[in-house]
């Protein structure tokens, strides 16, 4: 077991995204071990990682991620560090770098990490920070292991909230908009399939635009809007609702609950 760089703390799906990245990018899967406690769940991720070791318990190892439960992560930190980890780090959310301190003691360095779920097809958007006094050199070892499954951002610990508000809690606002997008596509006359592929394939089209291209949103609006035509009478129709203010509140209200449950 000396052999292990990495050990995993929770096998759901997370944890397995944040695997696969590292994999992809070519590491050993013999210095990887995955601590998972549902024995069905062991079985599965023994099945899609050969080589990696998959128990029950923490292994000795140099790094260590906790991919658990919030109100698990205490334990989780406390037991890597026990396992000689020298670098934690955590994507419980809402867990703080405080009470990850006081959980693992002082010998390890500490990252908090808030990714979103789209890190599970690679495409995340994940903030990191550490404590004050934290080596750097631990925010690039875990920009290498986030890497791979989308983008990272650099920002201190109190901007997490507001990340949590909107990338976190982000792709729910899209589904939830891909889903009015398909029942409004059923009302005009289309099948129901033939709406939410042309809906989910316009999203897409619409999110490479934004990351590929050098537009801004508002830029991409206003080329697709012609004066008087289809889309001005649509996007009027959005203004008329509120669309714009709503989904600005919900990043306001998701940004304070984690505030809330944070402290």
């Amino acid at each position: 077991m000396t052999g292990i760089e990495l050990c995993v703390v929770g096998g759901g799906r997370m944890g397995e995204a944040l695997l696969g990245g590292l994999l992809a990018a070519g590491t050993d899967p013999a210095t990887i071990s995955i601590a998972e406690l549902v024995p069905a769940r062991r079985s599965e991720l023994v099945e899609r990682f050969p080589g990696v070791i998959v128990g029950d318990e923490v292994v000795a190892c140099t790094s260590g991620i906790v991919a658990v439960k919030p109100h698990d992560a205490p334990a989780a930190g406390a037991a890597l560090a026990a396992a000689g980890a020298a670098r934690i780090m955590s994507i419980a959310a809402g867990v703080t770098l405080a009470a990850l301190r006081t959980a693992a003691g002082p010998g390890p360095a500490l990252v908090r990490a808030m990714p979103n779920t789209p890190a599970l097809v690679g495409e995340g958007a994940t903030a990191i920070c550490t404590e004050a006094d934290g080596p750097n050199d631990v925010l690039g070892w875990a920009e290498g292991v986030l890497g791979g499954v989308g983008r990272v951002v650099r920002l201190p610990e109190s901007a997490l909230d507001a990340v949590t508000g909107l990338s976190g809690s982000g792709p729910a606002y899209v589904f939830l908009v891909a889903e009015a997008l398909v029942d409004a596509g059923v009302l005009a006359g289309l099948a129901r399939p033939v709406a939410e592929e042309l809906a989910h394939q316009t999203l897409l089209g619409s999110a490479r635009l934004l990351v590929d291209g050098e537009a801004s949103a508002a830029e991409l609006r206003a080329q697709v809007t012609s004066p008087g035509g289809t889309t001005a009478a649509g996007l009027r129709e959005l203004e008329r609702g509120g669309v714009r203010a709503a989904v600005i509140d919900a990043v306001v209200a998701a940004t304070e609950r984690s505030r809330q449950l944070g402290s």
